[in-house]
């Protein structure tokens, strides 16, 4: 019986638990915590720079847009239209029959609700990524009183939806909210 008690025994007096066990141990969690620390550099470096991510969004103040100004502002590096629209331009806006359009959109689903006089969409058309005119007083703003496009001649109407020439799509909405009646967070 004194042989069978003795060979449960390590020969270090444990009970099956050895130094190499707790070295191994050691040497595997700071292999891990080294692999890690060296790893997290490289990880992190996949995230946006803070540059960019600060022109993730742009913040605008609208208190000082008339009615019937427009008004451009950069957003990741593309120009925003903002249009303060009079109440005519948006009921001839409102007015379009739908099912004439190229690209079908209400009125009411390219602005917020009980905000139709404010009109955001990003400055850039649809059909070769050129700069349609139409911002600045004067500018030819085609027939349909919105925006040209002079390089192949799309032209958009108050509400930025297609309305001639090559452009397959309405000018797009960028994602924004408005942080108070004055202000609004585009991004």
């Amino acid at each position: 019986m004194a042989d069978v008690a003795q060979s449960q025994v390590s020969p270090h007096g444990h009970g099956g638990e050895t130094r190499r066990d707790f070295l191994t141990l050691t040497a595997t969690a700071v292999g891990a915590i080294g692999a890690g620390v060296t790893l997290w550099p490289m990880i992190d470096s996949l995230n946006p720079a803070k540059d960019t991510l600060a022109l993730s969004t742009t913040e605008v103040d609208l208190k000082p847009v008339q009615v019937g100004q427009r008004l451009t502002v950069a957003w990741r590096g593309k120009p925003v239209f903002i249009d303060h629209r009079p109440p005519e331009e948006i009921k001839k806006a409102q007015d379009v029959d739908v099912s004439t359009l190229r690209d079908p959109q209400k009125d009411a689903d390219r602005v917020k609700p009980g905000k139709a006089e404010w009109l955001v969409i990003v400055g850039v058309c649809t059909h070769l990524g050129c700069i349609p005119l139409g911002q600045k007083q004067g500018d030819d703003r085609g027939a349909y009183g919105g925006w040209f496009c002079p390089c192949h001649g799309s032209v958009y109407d108050t509400s930025g939806r297609i309305r001639q020439g090559p452009a397959p799509l309405n000018l797009v909405v960028p994602p924004y909210v408005f942080t108070s009646d004055t202000a609004i967070k585009i991004g």
